[in-house]
């Protein structure tokens, strides 16, 4: 599972900070890094997005066998850049490859116009998103051109974009990437690449009901790496593997990951890049199950690493994994103050709310590290995640555990980003403002923490009851997410962190965590959205459900206040304590949905309160976002990591350099990694 913006998100990996970087200066507590000040983190901003870069700190104190092991890791991952592209969308491979011919070959006085400025604009915007669908919205990008202009350009620079692919920049086909209404066709109609043409939701969930695992208690990731597709009215998976479907880029992956096992620090990781490289020549999903539960188990050393079809997000279905991958040095000062967490994974499990039936006897295996990202690609880039919990499947978690990691130097990038100064506008009063600019950094890293290494760890299933992809379908990454927040949330306001040693003043912590929490869900987070449009994004929809759901159900005794103020609307919370109890009954009644795959208490939850938007507030919070210049989304560029040969060929040194901007480094991208055809 994914923290993305973000909690990179406020919360999940791109949003959370960047509606969260007015909080200058440094964070507050023992989390928080030092930080190079002459190192500058923007690199532009364009439309609603800004490109940041990051350092590796520590880098210089790996050994050179470490530094390849990142090395070949790190290509590993490039390798398979194209593959997200395809999933994303059929004709995302063609376009890009036409966009990117008329960047690099039209020259001259065309260049300065207003045409020519957009053209760029939307070509970055592709960039960013992996495709012509927002990253977050999943709505079609629009060209701020016309069809005549970019015919002129591509006939000016000999390049070819014709059919399908070059009308579907501008007509109405293939308008969302993935479709999560409600009582619709969401496979039929989202333009995602996991499913053929006339391939349906009845189909899919038909297709896997007939599916059976060989040990029922160790479910298959069914469908994880495949494409399902119709071919003479017969379903058939087209699998993700080498010789397969994205063979000719698992072949490059394959190469790599050989070279990355060579190096290996010690057995048990290269005995889990092993099975990875099995999974991937075969496509096995038994070999996925092995790999998983070697690389849980794998924690020594100072490297680690994310790859392969992970998180489920842009399948409407939630089956299909999107190609990710994360190369990571553990930093092992900040991981081992808040290991604590951890240690104390069985004390949070029996003290939560949820009833006892749905609390694990034993938590195992939960790994906390804070990391330092040496690399990314697929899903994870440009716009990345701050936080992830992994392995996904609810056996190997119960019976091996998990590993969760923050990724440090991300989230320290974008706190060093620079000042948007929305917190001044959105905060209620100077309490508020003071709350969040001393403890809302520290609070947002332990809510990171909370949420990922004992939200997604807690809990668990009724026996006989399927997966939760299978119970809550559409709705089931919404309300894992939610659920794992809601843990975050319960226990940001307890004293037992003060008890640990992690803060100074729990109660100020878990003040901040829940204003700022508030703030997002009901407001802040709306100047993502275009006037008029339903909340979709998984993340998006869970904080709006907890927040709206806890502000309706303590208006009796106005918890959470609405005012108005000069014809400005604000959220300011009277009562800490029982916003506390509301969280937590929240969260046994989340819990108890997963638990028991309650389809209709999910759906009447996240359809109740998480998809409608408050039109006026709606209109008030772009209306008053007008004034800030700094982008709502945030991602970044990939330092560039350069190996030194001698004359045998051998690498003696590899060295860490920035590149020179964003459209260099997709250009250098598309030139390098390129290892898929246009069509698959």
């Amino acid at each position: 599972m994914q923290l993305k913006s973000i909690f990179t998100i406020c919360l999940i990996a791109v949003f959370a900070l960047s509606c969260k970087d007015e909080s200058k200066g440094t964070a507050h507590g023992n989390l928080e890094k030092t930080t190079d000040v002459t190192f500058d983190y923007n690199v532009e901003q364009f439309a609603d997005i800004k490109i940041l870069r990051y350092q590796i700190p520590g880098w210089d104190n790996l050994s050179l066998n470490e530094q390849k092991l990142v090395y070949y890791l790190t290509e590993a991952g490039l390798a398979g850049r194209d593959i997200m592209w395809d999933q994303n969308y059929r004709h995302n491979l063609k376009i890009r490859k036409a966009l990117e011919s008329v960047y690099t070959n039209y020259k001259g006085d065309g260049r300065l116009t207003q045409n020519w400025n957009a053209f760029e604009t939307y070509l970055k915007r592709v960039w960013f998103s992996n495709g012509i669908h927002h990253h977050y919205s999943n709505d079609k990008l629009k060209p701020g051109f016309s069809k005549d202009y970019l015919n002129e350009l591509l006939l000016a620079t000999n390049t070819k974009l014709d059919g399908e692919a070059f009308d579907v920049i501008f007509n109405d086909k293939d308008t969302k990437k993935v479709d999560q209404a409600k009582s619709v066709d969401n496979v039929a109609l989202s333009a995602v690449n996991f499913y053929g043409p006339n391939v349906t939701n009845a189909d899919v969930e038909k297709f896997y009901a007939a599916k059976t695992s060989p040990n029922p208690d160790q479910p298959l990731s069914f469908g994880l790496n495949s494409q399902l597709v119709k071919e003479d009215g017969v379903l058939k998976e087209r699998v993700y593997k080498s010789g397969g479907l994205y063979g000719s880029a698992i072949d490059e992956i394959v190469k790599w990951l050989e070279k990355a096992q060579g190096v290996a620090e010690n057995q048990a990781q290269g005995d889990a890049i092993g099975l990875l490289i099995q999974y991937y020549k075969t496509g096995d999903l038994q070999t996925w199950d092995d790999y998983n539960v070697a690389w849980t188990s794998a924690t020594a050393g100072n490297v680690d690493y994310i790859n392969s079809f992970i998180e489920v997000y842009n399948d409407p279905l939630g089956y299909r994994g999107s190609y990710e991958t994360i190369v990571q040095i553990n930093d092992f000062d900040m991981s081992k103050k808040m290991a604590v967490l951890s240690e104390n994974a069985q004390w949070f499990e029996d003290n939560s709310p949820l009833m006892d039936a749905h609390k694990k006897d034993s938590v195992v295996g939960v790994t906390y590290k804070v990391v330092t990202v040496a690399g990314e690609a697929g899903d994870a880039s440009p716009s990345t995640p701050i936080g992830v919990n992994l392995p996904n499947a609810n056996w190997i978690r119960k019976e091996v555990g998990s590993k969760s990691v923050s990724l440090g130097n991300i989230i320290n990038a974008y706190n060093n980003a620079g000042s948007t100064g929305r917190l001044k506008e959105f905060v209620h009063d100077t309490e508020e403002l003071e709350l969040e600019e001393e403890y809302g950094q520290l609070a947002d890293k332990l809510h990171t923490a909370l949420h990922e290494v004992i939200g997604h760890a807690s809990g668990q299933l009724n026996p006989g009851v399927g997966e939760t992809k299978e119970t809550l379908k559409n709705y089931a990454s919404t309300l894992e997410e939610g659920r794992a927040d809601l843990v975050g949330l319960y226990y940001l306001y307890d004293a037992k962190l003060q008890e640990l040693g992690l803060v100074e003043d729990w109660k100020k912590i878990g003040m901040a965590a829940y204003d700022g929490y508030i703030r997002n869900g009901l407001m802040t987070q709306l100047i993502r959205l275009n006037l008029g449009d339903d909340v979709e994004e998984a993340h998006m929809r869970n904080r709006q459900w907890v927040s709206a759901w806890v502000y309706e159900k303590g208006k009796a005794d106005n918890v959470v206040e609405k005012v108005t103020r000069d014809g400005k609307t604000y959220f300011n919370i009277n009562d800490y304590d029982k916003l506390h109890e509301l969280f937590g009954q929240l969260l046994r009644e989340t819990q108890r949905i997963k638990s028991e795959g309650d389809y209709a208490a999910v759906e009447a939850l996240v359809e109740g309160y998480g998809v409608k938007v408050d039109q006026a507030i709606h209109a008030e919070v772009l209306e008053r976002n007008k004034q800030f210049t700094s982008a709502p989304y945030s991602g970044f560029v990939n330092p560039v990591l350069v190996p030194e040969m001698n004359d045998a060929g051998e690498i003696t040194a590899i060295k860490v350099t920035q590149p020179e901007g964003f459209p260099e480094q997709m250009l250098n991208y598309s030139k390098t990694y390129s290892h898929l055809p246009e069509v698959n």
